[in-house]
């Protein structure tokens, strides 16, 4: 064999050397970035979910600072109990009936309850993340829409049949109607509807809860006499303040972990965006507000302006990535006013919210939704997913109540709201130094 075959040879089994492995080196390249990625997903659910669980303690110390005084304990202890109570039922059946797959009852509708999640195989990647990190991330979604039921009620209501009903919104009223749209159900397979985070999904889920829930219940005792309304401040405005902060950290979480995916340079960069949308649009909330307060009322109502941020970060949940900077001052802005206008209206009705929990959640979710359409969405479709939500939301809740109140009561004796509850559910006062 001459040189230049010899030549030729070793050019080709170089040339074949190099380029097998150039094709490992890609592969182990591609393999690489599926781990890096994977692992990016998941820190994202996990850490999301640790600051949306931080705002179960905004929602308690919010609470605890506008109930009386004589009532601070009982709504500490509803707070820790209902949180305690989600993660259980989610467990148990709650996430299975968000994402049903292939356990349809009646396709796109109803999930036929999966009991018991269970989380796969450990030694190896689950998919595009952890499926633990999703479920913990999905479990303090569905305690969110509870808190939101507790301060409504506040200050009148037993604590067993509470949590019941707690039971009942976390295992099955919730899950079903997420499962229409996050678990690709009707709303999302056939009208295209469009909820990010959960101005309705979660939201306004459990403020129509919490209205039914007020309705039945009845007003405070004194609230409502002789057509005059007798305002019954609470008792901590400073401890309100912390809670609102806590609310807007975990908004953050709320928000930006629903992008579900911060492998990439995009997927990050969206996850920003998201941050800045959601911070600015509580910011237009308070300002809102606090101009429009003054205008109506006289004078600032602090519950109000914090509520203005809550009302402003539940309006841009449904679609927090879409706006422009300046779009989400304005849709928090819009929701900051529906604070003012329709905190008046609830004492008009005679619907006692103690916390201001149906304007910041229910109305300015719905709000939110329906500017989805500001920035392509529908909004026919909107309206659908609004209503109909709504609608299963307040008929399963209605009979919830009305089972609870005609079965074991839900509602303390007049002696015993006046006193406070603290003392008679509990034996234990939050301040027995002043309330003594």
């Amino acid at each position: 064999m001459n040189n230049s075959v010899w030549k030729w040879a070793a050019r080709s089994a170089g040339a074949a050397i190099l380029g097998g492995l150039s094709l490992t080196g890609a592969a182990v390249a591609q393999e690489a970035s599926a781990v890096s990625a994977y692992v990016d997903n998941s820190y994202l659910f996990l850490i999301s979910g640790m600051v949306v669980m931080f705002m179960a303690a905004g929602f308690c110390m919010l609470e605890v600072g506008m109930v009386r005084s004589k009532n601070g304990a009982t709504q500490a202890v509803k707070n820790v109990m209902l949180y305690s109570v989600a993660g259980i039922m989610v467990y148990i059946c709650g996430y299975n009936m968000i994402y049903p797959a292939e356990t349809w009852a009646v396709e796109g509708v109803l999930a036929m309850p999966k009991f018991f999640w269970e989380q796969g195989p450990l030694d190896e990647m689950q998919g595009d993340y952890s499926a633990a990190s999703d479920w913990f991330f999905q479990m303090v979604f569905v305690a969110t829409a509870a808190s939101i039921v507790s301060g409504t009620v506040a200050e009148r209501i037993k604590i067993l049949p509470f949590m019941i009903f707690v039971v009942i919104l976390t295992g099955f009223i919730y899950p079903i109607q997420a499962s229409w749209q996050w678990g690709g159900g009707w709303l999302a397979e056939d009208i295209g509807f469009s909820d990010f985070a959960g101005s309705t999904l979660v939201h306004s889920t459990g403020g129509w809860a919490a209205i039914v829930g007020a309705l039945i219940l009845g007003p405070r005792t004194g609230k409502y006499v002789d057509g005059k309304v007798n305002p019954m401040p609470g008792s901590n405005i400073p401890l309100a303040a912390l809670g609102t902060f806590i609310l807007w950290l975990g908004w953050f979480g709320f928000n930006g972990g629903s992008e579900l995916v911060a492998g990439d340079p995009t997927a990050i960069n969206d996850v920003s965006t998201i941050f800045a949308n959601t911070n600015l649009a509580a910011a237009g909330g308070v300002v809102a507000a606090a101009i429009l307060c003054p205008i109506f009322f006289k004078k600032m109502d602090p519950t109000i302006v914090m509520n203005g941020a809550i009302g402003g970060l539940v309006a841009i949940t449904a679609e927090p990535l879409a706006p422009a900077l300046w779009e989400s001052i304005i849709i928090g802005a819009v929701g900051g006013a529906i604070i003012v206008f329709t905190v008046p209206l609830l004492d008009k009705l005679k619907i006692d919210d103690v916390v201001g929990a149906i304007p910041a959640h229910l109305f300015a979710g719905i709000w939110g939704t329906l500017i989805v359409a500001w920035n392509g969405g529908d909004l026919v479709a909107q309206i659908i997913g609004i209503v109909s939500i709504g609608a299963f939301v307040i008929v399963t809740s209605t009979i919830v109540w009305l089972v609870l109140k005609y079965t074991i009561g839900i509602r303390t004796s007049e002696e015993e709201e006046l006193e406070g509850l603290d003392k008679y559910e509990l034996g234990v006062e939050a301040y027995p130094e002043f309330t003594k």
